[in-house]
């Protein structure tokens, strides 16, 4: 159970320092900022079912 609850992953995409090394794109930038998005609105979505339930 302790591994369904583990948001590190997802809080370490969202601070995580550029590669200098790493030559960048347009098509790479978009995909990791849909990505953050959709995390986003997945995590926002999932606190509002859990006050909705709570508030019952």
């Amino acid at each position: 159970m302790k591994g369904l609850f583990d948001f590190s992953e997802v809080a370490t995409y969202f601070f995580r320092k550029k590669d200098p090394n790493r030559k960048t794109n347009f098509n790479l930038r978009t995909m990791h900022t849909i990505n953050k998005v959709s995390m986003l609105m997945f995590l926002v979505g999932l606190i509002y079912l859990v006050f909705k339930l709570m508030t019952r």
